[in-house]
C-alpha cells in the first residue's frame, strides 16, 4: 500500500521492468545444470588422432560458489569440439545477443577461449574445425601479440574479422563475454557488462563494398600549390658566404721539434672543420601563402556498392558450439544465452558473475597464498644457501687444507648439481 500511494513513478518502473522481462524472448539458455549432457554432444572431431580432449564438469579449482558448475578442458595439446542444439529461428527485426562467461584457470598463453553459432542442419558428432559457422566470438591468447576478442561474422560464405581491436581480459578469474547485434546493423560489444566497442556492420567488418571510393578519374590541379612552407624570397645569401672554408688549420697545431725540413718536407699544420662553416646556403622558410593543403580526390558513389538491408540476418541459427584448440588446458565455459534482451542478458551476467566475483577472486587469491607457501617449502635455494655458508666457514679452518677443501666443495656441489 505505501508503495503504492507514495511512490507511484518507482512502481511504474518495477511493473515496466518485469513487463520487459517477461517479453524478452530467450533462444537458448544453458548454466550447466543437472542434465546438461542430455542437451549437449561431444564430436568425434579428432578422436581417431587421439587428439580429442575431454570435458570435466566442474567449478573450477577457485570460484564464487562451488555449486555453479560448467564444462572446462582438461588435456593439453588438444583440440576441442562440443555443441547443442536449439529451436532454429532467425534474428530479422530482433536484437541478437550472444553471451557466455570465460574463465582461464590455467593461465592461458595459447589457445582460444570462444564461442561459435551455426545455422542450418550440422551433424554434431562431426563439428570441428572445417564446419561453417554463423558468427565466432569471444577471446583468443596466443604470446604477446594475440590478446583480443574475436568477433567474426559469415557473410555470402565468406568469414570476415572485426577491423576493431578489442583487448580481451588476461588473468585467471571469471569474466562475461557479450555480443550485441540490432537491426539498424550496430552492434555493441561488453566485457563484464562494461561496452568496450561499438559501431557498424557497414564500417567495421568488410562485408560489402564501400559506399564512397576516391574518383578515380580526379587529378590534381595543375596549379594546385601543396607546398606548405617555401624558401623566403627576401632572405639573401651573406656576401662572402661562399667563400668560407669547410676545413681551416689547427691553430693549436705546432710543428715538431724533430721535424726536418730537408729531410720531411715543408711542415704544414693538419686542418679541422671550420667553425664558421654552415653548409650550402639555403633561405629560410617560411608559410606558403598560396598553400592550399594536401590534395585529395573527391569522394564518390561507389557503382560496385549495392546496400544490402538484411547484412545483420542469420536466417537459420540453430546450434550452439565450441570448438577450440589448447596448448594448455583449464578453460572453463558457462552461462550461455541468446536472447533478444540486453537487459536481460545484462541481468543474467549480474545474478551468476556480478554475485561471485567477490568470492571467486578471494578464493584465487588464497589459491596463489597457499602455492607460494607450497613451493617456498619445496624450494632447495635456502638449504643450498646454508650448505654453502657452512662450507665456506670450514675453509677458512686452516690455511694448509684451504686449496685441498675448495676443490673437494667444488665436486660435491657439481655432484648435487
Amino acid at each position: 500500500m505505501a508503495l503504492r500511494v507514495r511512490h507511484p513513478n518507482l512502481l511504474s518502473l518495477v511493473l515496466l521492468s518485469l513487463l520487459a522481462f517477461a517479453s524478452a524472448k530467450v533462444f537458448f539458455e544453458e548454466r550447466f545444470d543437472d542434465g546438461w549432457e542430455s542437451r549437449w554432444v561431444k564430436s568425434d572431431w579428432k578422436r581417431d588422432e587421439n587428439l580429442a580432449g575431454e570435458w570435466n564438469y566442474t567449478s573450477g579449482q577457485w570460484n564464487g560458489d562451488a555449486d555453479d558448475k560448467g564444462i572446462q578442458t582438461s588435456e593439453d595439446y588438444r583440440f576441442y569440439a562440443i555443441s547443442a542444439e536449439f529451436p532454429e529461428f532467425s534474428n530479422k527485426d530482433k536484437t541478437l545477443v550472444f553471451q557466455f562467461s570465460v574463465k582461464h584457470e590455467q593461465k592461458l598463453d595459447c589457445g582460444g577461449g570462444y564461442m561459435k553459432l551455426l545455422s542450418g542442419d550440422v551433424d554434431q558428432k562431426k563439428f570441428g574445425g572445417e564446419t561453417p559457422y554463423s558468427i565466432m566470438f569471444g577471446p583468443d591468447i596466443c604470446g604477446y601479440s594475440t590478446k583480443k576478442v574475436h568477433a567474426i561474422l559469415t557473410y555470402n560464405d565468406t568469414n570476415h574479422l572485426i577491423k576493431k581491436e578489442v583487448p580481451c581480459e588476461t588473468d585467471q578469474l571469471t569474466h562475461v563475454y557479450t555480443f550485441i547485434l540490432r537491426p539498424d546493423a550496430t552492434y555493441s560489444i561488453l566485457i563484464d557488462n562494461v561496452e568496450k566497442q561499438v559501431g557498424s556492420l557497414y564500417t567495421d567488418w568488410d562485408l560489402l563494398p564501400p559506399k564512397k571510393i576516391k574518383d578515380p578519374e580526379a587529378k590534381k590541379p595543375e596549379d594546385w600549390d601543396d607546398k606548405e612552407y617555401i624558401p623566403d624570397p627576401e632572405d639573401k645569401k651573406p656576401e662572402g658566404y661562399d667563400d668560407i672554408p669547410k676545413e681551416i688549420p689547427d691553430p693549436d697545431a705546432k710543428k715538431p721539434e724533430d721535424w726536418d725540413d730537408e729531410e720531411d718536407g715543408e711542415w704544414t699544420a693538419p686542418t679541422i672543420a671550420n667553425p664558421e662553416y654552415k653548409g650550402p646556403w639555403k633561405a629560410k622558410k617560411i608559410k606558403n601563402p598560396n598553400y592550399k593543403g594536401k590534395w585529395k580526390a573527391p569522394m564518390i558513389d561507389n557503382p560496385d556498392f549495392k546496400d544490402d538491408p538484411d547484412l545483420y540476418v542469420f536466417p537459420k541459427l540453430k546450434y550452439v558450439g565450441i570448438e577450440l584448440w589448447q596448448v594448455k588446458s583449464g578453460t572453463l565455459f558457462d552461462n550461455v544465452l541468446l536472447t533478444d534482451d540486453p537487459e536481460y542478458a545484462k541481468q543474467l551476467a549480474e545474478e551468476t558473475w556480478g554475485k561471485q566475483k567477490d568470492a571467486e577472486k578471494a578464493a584465487f587469491e588464497e589459491a596463489e597464498k597457499k602455492k607460494a607457501e607450497e613451493e617456498s617449502k619445496d624450494d632447495p635455494a635456502d638449504s643450498d644457501a646454508e650448505e654453502d655458508e657452512e662450507d665456506s666457514e670450514a675453509s677458512h679452518e686452516s690455511d694448509s687444507e684451504s686449496k685441498e677443501s675448495g676443490e673437494d666443495n667444488e665436486e660435491d656441489k657439481h655432484d648435487e648439481l
